[in-house]
């Protein structure tokens, strides 16, 4: 059934097909929705927001953008990471920039080469290690270390339900059920200083969803994907889900509802888990060194150069 008179834009999974107003309007009220739902945003933040230049991080903070408007007390910055894919994320973050100089809004960018060493492209050459490991190790670090120093109260990442959805069956099929434990529109599962808490604003929104919002209000003209994911296992969970909300539409919704039902008991279960402290850099870890300041001292050792010790 259409919403009206205007040509239709997209049809939702429950069959309903919105036009271009009704569909913003859809849009923007859910993830208004998901932040009340799940209290993700107080009346005053210093809010930083992960943007990379794509469809999820610009949309979210475009509408983030509007709710800043509406409680001037909710500060906004944004923080990009530049891991070193050439011809990839070099144009991406130009997009980014544009974007956050048209809302205003300053963009603060941390690179792994200035970090670590080297780009990601080289440490690929010196490493036999798959990209989007050593990449989310290194990622993870810097957005939690760079919010620290910036002051950020909490971090909104753009990670979409369908981004869930995959996080939660590659533990599944990992068994890795702590991990699981983590996810959620709040990530994490006991608040703690040395953590900038992370949200997920679009949590319920699917990609389509996303990807259409973002082309109809001008957000992003063209979309770009990593080279690097098609080598990841994530492409092949991705792949899977795909083919089977095509067969059976609502599989996507399901899963993730299902999964919030179970997580507060999963919460609940690893909540006395203790949390470790590197020994080189002091930044949470599973155990004596965190993965970052591993795969640091690997490099040093691959390009025969004394350690360099993060800061």
């Amino acid at each position: 059934m259409n919403c009206c008179n205007e040509k239709p834009i997209i049809e939702l999974t429950a069959g309903e097909k919105l036009c271009k107003q009704h569909f913003t309007e859809y849009f923007e009220n859910k993830v208004f929705k998901t932040i009340t739902k799940f209290d993700l945003i107080g009346k005053e933040e210093n809010l930083g927001v992960a943007v990379s230049g794509g469809k999820d991080s610009l949309t979210l903070l475009n509408i983030l953008n509007k709710l800043s408007k509406q409680n001037p007390k909710i500060k906004l910055t944004a923080i990009a990471i530049n891991e070193g894919i050439e011809g990839y994320r070099d144009k991406s973050l130009i997009t980014a920039q544009n974007f956050c100089d048209k809302l205003n809004i300053k963009l603060n960018i941390y690179s792994y080469e200035k970090e670590f060493g080297m780009p990601l492209d080289n440490m690929l050459k010196v490493l036999d290690v798959k990209p989007c490991t050593i990449c989310g190790i290194f990622r993870r670090y810097l957005l939690n270390k760079k919010s620290k120093e910036l002051g950020f109260t909490k971090l909104a990442t753009g990670h979409n339900l369908d981004d869930e959805c995959q996080s939660i069956m590659m533990n599944q099929f990992k068994n890795n059920i702590h991990s699981s434990a983590r996810l959620g529109p709040k990530v994490g599962i006991n608040e703690n200083k040395n953590f900038v808490q992370r949200i997920k604003p679009l949590y319920l929104c699917t990609e389509k969803e996303v990807t259409t919002y973002a082309f109809v209000n001008n957000i992003l003209d063209n979309f770009i994907e990593c080279p690097n994911i098609g080598k990841s296992y994530r492409a092949q969970i991705r792949d899977m889900l795909n083919d089977f909300e095509a067969k059976f539409p609502g599989t996507k919704y399901s899963i993730v509802n299902s999964f919030l039902q179970i997580l507060p008991d999963l919460k609940q279960r690893f909540k006395d888990a203790e949390v470790n402290y590197c020994s080189n850099c002091n930044e949470p870890a599973s155990k004596d060194k965190c993965n970052a300041c591993k795969y640091v001292e690997k490099l040093n050792k691959a390009k025969n150069k004394p350690l360099i010790k993060i800061k």
